[in-house]
């Protein structure tokens, strides 16, 4: 093992820089990008210190953040696409006839359903539970059935839509770190993914015909006819997300699909919303903007655009900073190698990980973090027993977007319960999507079924393609 640094000192820099995450989330509550910058920060500092150039500091974190360029580029196209899609009227008009659906009998498998699509659409599980999910609420106070009942479909919903939509940061964010495909790794989630969700929605079913009642919620009223009155939702305006999500699922690459999808975007908000140069351009930096003088509506749209992806860009520079001089120092190799000592075979491998993302995870309440520190180190451990890293990607959301709502003190559980009112352990059983993902994966790691392996060929590639982090 080549490390730049004895044993001692890099276990010091280990436990440095994970007290300062540690202590920064859990009890200053500051927001991560200024957490690990500050862990980096402190980083560097000892390793300089210690005898290490800075030239070998710097030439990883160039690398690094080389590394993340694509991904980068991906995020900010999520965002121009969101916002010109909330101007086109296409989010607007998936949402209005979502609503359209709704049925007493089968009101919490259609809640479901409607998250579903709105975040696989939108990628954003908060957007969703923040805007219809809100309004879902209102329709569950009417029809007297209980709200933690309502709230664990909605949360279902809007986390599964976020698990397998191309638009969500943290689906991009867990195949960036992975050097995994988009594609490969949506795909794969589906195996973990879609029996939690099968399972959630019978039990939706079950519960809702013990009920039943008329709807006349005023909120879902105010939404369907602000939007109708504000937008021209003619059905073509749907073939935008349809159009990506099959260019996206042949394996198309993803900058210029999504370089479609915000063509299409400008095209319909010219056409069917009558929207000029100047509105389109501002739609695609800031996101959309314009007021309905409605507030769970304007809620409900502003939102998209690039400048509301330069958070977690930051964040992955951030996570560039406070990773590189780790790997400079001999630390990462420490880390896998220990890992490596007790995992004897590619099952306790994979055991190990998804146990230590989980335990982590659980004690930050932040998969941003997680993700950007943990992906880098462990992603290549897979190669050595001949496993897809996606494999290794799957289980980052497994164990992290999913479980995030189960977590009160993490920043997804405290959102989900301030904005539905519903406290975390009062829903938790009725998301059973949530949890039945791990428990899936550790069934599929123990029998083999849903893993998928590489020849040895392949994963040479795999090694190459991560030197470009390609994810298309």
């Amino acid at each position: 093992m080549n490390t730049s640094l004895s044993p001692l000192k890099a276990i010091t820099l280990i436990a440095i820089s994970i007290l300062i995450v540690f202590v920064g989330i859990l009890y200053i509550k500051a927001p991560s990008t200024i957490v690990l910058l500050t862990a980096g920060s402190a980083v560097i500092i000892l390793c300089l210190l210690w005898g290490i150039k800075w030239d070998a500091i710097e030439k990883d974190i160039l690398n690094s953040l080389q590394a993340m360029f694509i991904p980068i580029l991906i995020l900010l196209a999520v965002g121009m696409m969101v916002g010109i899609w909330m101007l086109s009227g296409t989010i607007p008009i998936i949402v209005y006839y979502g609503l359209l659906l709704i049925e007493p009998s089968i009101f919490l498998f259609v809640a479901c359903i409607a998250c579903c699509l709105m975040s696989i659409m939108s990628g954003t599980s908060w957007g969703t539970i923040g805007t219809i999910g809100v309004a879902f609420m209102g329709v569950s106070l009417g029809l007297g059935i209980p709200l933690h009942y309502t709230a664990g479909a909605i949360v279902v919903g809007a986390i599964f839509g976020d698990k397998m939509s191309p638009l969500s940061d943290t689906t991009v964010m867990a195949a960036a770190v992975s050097d995994v495909k988009l594609v490969d790794h949506m795909k794969h989630m589906l195996y973990t993914t879609v029996p939690g969700l099968m399972i959630s929605l019978i039990l939706y079913l079950v519960i809702g015909f013990q009920y039943s009642g008329q709807i006349a919620d005023e909120n879902i009223s105010t939404i369907m006819s602000t939007l109708d009155s504000h937008f021209n939702l003619n059905p073509l305006l749907i073939l935008p997300p349809i159009i990506i999500l099959i260019m996206i699922y042949k394996n198309k690459p993803t900058l210029p699909v999504f370089g479609v999808g915000i063509i299409l975007g400008c095209l319909l908000a010219a056409i069917f919303q009558g929207k000029g140069p100047a509105e389109i351009a501002a739609a695609l930096n800031n996101g959309f903007t314009g007021s309905t003088e409605v507030e769970i509506v304007d809620t409900m749209l502003q939102r998209g655009g690039l400048s509301s992806m330069l958070g977690t860009v930051a964040l992955l520079i951030a996570a560039a900073i406070f990773g590189s001089p780790l790997r400079t120092a001999g630390v990462i190799d420490i880390i896998l190698d220990s890992i490596q000592k007790l995992a004897k075979t590619g099952k306790t491998m994979m055991l190990s990980n998804l146990s230590l993302h989980s335990f982590i995870f659980i004690i930050t309440g932040s998969y941003y973090v997680t993700f950007a520190v943990l992906g880098p180190m462990m992603k290549s451990m897979y190669d050595k027993y001949g496993l897809h890293r996606k494999n290794f990607s799957r289980t980052l959301e497994d164990t992290g977007t999913a479980l995030a709502p189960l977590i009160p003190w993490s920043v997804t559980g405290a959102f989900i319960a301030q904005t539905l009112g519903v406290p975390t352990g009062e829903y938790a059983l009725f998301a059973p999507m949530l949890y039945l993902g791990i428990v899936f994966a550790i069934i599929y790691i123990l029998t083999g079924f849903g893993i998928s392996k590489v020849k040895p060929t392949e994963i040479k590639v795999e090694k190459n393609a991560s030197q470009t982090t390609d994810l298309v």
